[in-house]
């Protein structure tokens, strides 16, 4: 336990600042599993739309730091792909 009130308080902005994250990255997960909902009903408009959404809340949780900006990429490509399978799969 923090003894000092310096310590007390950053034991305070620190508890504040991770439920801060917390939330963020509860958010970020939440948008992409909307796009991963659409793909797996196999609704391509819908899919598209939810990535469209998606990809700003990523980028900008990258940019805060809340996810790691190779992480973001990955996510974002990974959906792109199986939107472009998708859209494939329906034009044959």
């Amino acid at each position: 336990m923090a003894n000092t009130p310096s310590a007390k308080k950053r034991a305070k902005q620190a508890e504040k600042r991770r439920s801060h994250n917390a939330s963020l990255r509860s958010m970020v997960r939440t948008y992409i599993k909307n796009v991963v909902k659409a793909l797996d009903a196999k609704d391509l408009e819908l899919a598209q739309k939810a990535y469209v959404l998606a990809v700003p809340v990523i980028d900008r949780m990258a940019d805060k730091g809340i996810i790691h900006k190779n992480k973001a990429a990955r996510h974002k490509s990974r959906l792109n792909g199986h939107i472009k399978d998708l859209s494939q799969a329906a034009a044959a």
